[in-house]
């Protein structure tokens, strides 16, 4: 009896359990879709700014076109100093799509650090952050609440002191790590090199594109470009890591929910089997009785 009742327990605090992940899953369901269209309307946006951006870098380093000096697009070899930005989640029950951006960020450090680079760390999310700091690895900024609700003036604010140190010298590289959506069931790590700005691959020939740059272009339509494409990364990175991270939580939920399920059906074969053998062996004691009185 006694071990019906624990089984009986169980069940019940399993099936508890299935209501709590279930609820979780709608509710990621309903952030994904809201996410999922900022994301996408984002995404052409961010893609063009880069395409232009690209294109102004093929022209500058394959033509050497003058009057245009800037160090936004100087592929400087000798690199000593690298700023790494990274986008977690605050929160966790998520599967690994925070462990997967951590250990992109991992990989990118033990291969700058094995060239003598030194690597700098920007966090945001508390994920992101809690592992770093319980790893003893310092961070230079840390942003907690803007991964859960990014905002353009809170990715121009976080971009902005990178930009300036680079802009001073301070270092010669930024690079931006997140976990980007990909559809409603997957994920797909984004690491981007934000400045200096690479010309497209495969560009040999001359390009098509009808954007034509003089040597006597006045820079500020150029830094205005610019100030753009660093905010609108940094935007898109952010939006883009909070829809990937709803959908690594409703398919996170919904396999909890399944093998909640499962296990609510093991332990319920095992309450009917252990009740039949309480059955089975009283009536064994009666019958016993029973004949023991003839």
């Amino acid at each position: 009896m006694a071990n019906l009742k624990e089984i009986k327990r169980k069940i019940k605090s399993v099936e508890n359990t299935k209501k709590t992940t279930r609820a979780m899953k709608l509710v990621s369901t309903a952030k994904l879709r809201r996410a999922e269209m900022a994301a996408k309307k984002s995404r052409v946006y961010a893609q063009k700014i880069n395409e232009v951006l690209s294109e102004i870098a093929h022209k500058i380093n394959q033509y050497k076109v003058g009057g245009i000096d800037s160090r936004y697009f100087d592929m400087k070899e000798n690199i000593q100093k690298v700023d790494i930005i990274f986008v977690t989640a605050d929160k966790g029950l998520c599967g690994g799509f925070n462990i997967q951006t951590i250990k992109q960020v991992q990989s990118i450090m033990k291969k700058y650090k094995e060239k003598k680079v030194k690597v700098r760390l920007r966090a945001i999310g508390r994920k992101g952050i809690d592992f770093f700091k319980f790893q003893g690895i310092d961070l230079l900024t840390s942003d907690i609440g803007v991964s859960s609700s990014p905002t353009y003036e809170k990715a121009g604010d976080i971009i902005k002191s990178a930009i300036d140190d680079f802009e001073n010298h301070i270092t010669d590289k930024i690079i931006l790590v997140h976990n980007g959506y990909k559809n409603m069931i997957s994920q797909e790590l984004k690491v981007v090199d934000v400045v200096p700005i690479e010309e497209p691959i495969g560009k040999e020939t001359k390009s098509k594109s009808m954007m034509e740059l003089e040597p006597e272009d006045d820079e500020t339509i150029l830094n205005s470009l610019m100030k753009k494409y660093f905010e609108y990364n940094m935007y898109y990175a952010l939006i883009d890591s909070l829809a990937a991270e709803h959908s690594a939580r409703m398919q996170a939920m919904e396999n909890a929910t399944n093998n909640a399920s499962e296990r609510v059906h093991q332990l319920t074969l095992a309450y009917n089997k252990a009740r039949q053998e309480s059955i089975t062996t009283e009536l064994i004691e009666i019958i016993s009785g029973v004949e023991s009185m003839k």
